[in-house]
């Protein structure tokens, strides 16, 4: 089956923000869930909106979604990409999704001339880790 990776829509964003809720039990901070919906629209499509979305599909399914923004190194005088969500459904984990996001937010950010993307990972997630060791990150200490 093909996997579409495609810009989020208006359209989107419900299945997207369950997709976050889904994320936020996976890293069993459901607690903090505290976004809506409408913040969600309004970050992403509202008048000040700053926020970019990826939507991954399957049979028009939402498999997966990467949130991205532009971020600057004040220090380096740096552009680049903090990536705040990379989130794929379990049944659809290691199966190139995770990557396919990514590459497109790398040539987005390429095509802009940003020069990296940023972004954390808890501890824990020892899986999540090792893709992004995988495809070439550096650990950069706090």
């Amino acid at each position: 089956m093909e996997t579409i990776v495609r810009d989020g829509t208006t359209a989107d964003v419900s299945r997207i923000y369950r997709m976050m809720r889904d994320f936020a039990v996976f890293e069993d901070l459901e607690q903090c869930f505290q976004v809506t919906e409408e913040r969600l629209y309004d970050a992403l499509f509202g008048t000040n909106a700053f926020l970019e979305a990826l939507l991954a599909e399957r049979s028009a399914q939402a498999i997966g979604y990467a949130l991205f923004f532009p971020v600057f190194a004040s220090f380096s005088g740096e552009r680049r990409l903090f990536l705040e969500d990379l989130y794929v459904a379990a049944d659809a984990r290691g199966s190139g999704v995770g990557r396919q996001l990514l590459r497109e937010i790398a040539r987005r950010g390429l095509e802009k001339g940003f020069t990296g993307i940023e972004f954390h990972v808890p501890q824990w997630n020892r899986p999540a880790i090792k893709f992004y060791e995988n495809l070439g990150a550096i650990h950069a200490a706090n």
